[in-house]
């Protein structure tokens, strides 16, 4: 078996390269687990057209759902939300998160240093699992788990998503 074969059924090792986004004005801080090839792609969060963040996001505060990577920047901002990755770098086949191994974790001092953060939100089942193992007992803050905006999880309506997201808004 070739190299490559082998490093892309193995994954391969990613470094986060999508700058956090917050200011001091952010109450809530919303982190997934690392960005999926198509945000990698992008160059910014929640990239895949069918991942449903936006849309999550949009219904709870209300405006003209965000297009570009300005617009989306400019919509977390005006409405005090910060958004990262508990990951900085990972070894990662695709955009699996079951295949996440080598985990190094994002230092969230930088965010909790700046802005007065009221509740940190976990973006699904494994952002959750990783927070707990590499970074709660830093920040000492326990998070609230959110069923995942990605395509993957399509029990999940739009509708379902929105609903439960709600929490968020409590804290905002």
């Amino acid at each position: 078996m070739s190299n490559l074969m082998k490093r892309n059924r193995d994954g391969e090792h990613q470094d986060h390269s999508i700058e956090p986004v917050y200011n001091q004005e952010s109450k809530i801080l919303i982190l997934g687990s690392f960005p999926s090839v198509k945000s990698r792609e992008a160059g910014f969060f929640y990239g895949h057209p069918q991942n449903r963040f936006w849309k999550v996001l949009s219904a709870l505060c209300g405006g003209n759902l965000p297009v570009t990577t300005e617009e989306k920047e400019q919509f977390l901002l005006k409405h005090g939300i910060a958004v990262w990755d508990v990951i900085a770098s990972c070894t990662i086949v695709g955009s699996s998160d079951s295949s996440i191994k080598d985990v190094v974790p994002n230092d969230l001092n930088r965010i909790l240093q700046t802005a007065d953060i009221r509740q940190i939100f976990t973006n699904g089942g494994t952002a959750d699992k990783l927070y707990k193992k590499y970074l709660q007992s830093s920040t000492g803050i326990q998070p609230v788990k959110l069923p995942s905006t990605s395509p993957a999880n399509a029990a999940w309506s739009l509708d379902k998503l929105v609903e439960a997201w709600k929490i968020c808004l409590s804290f905002l």
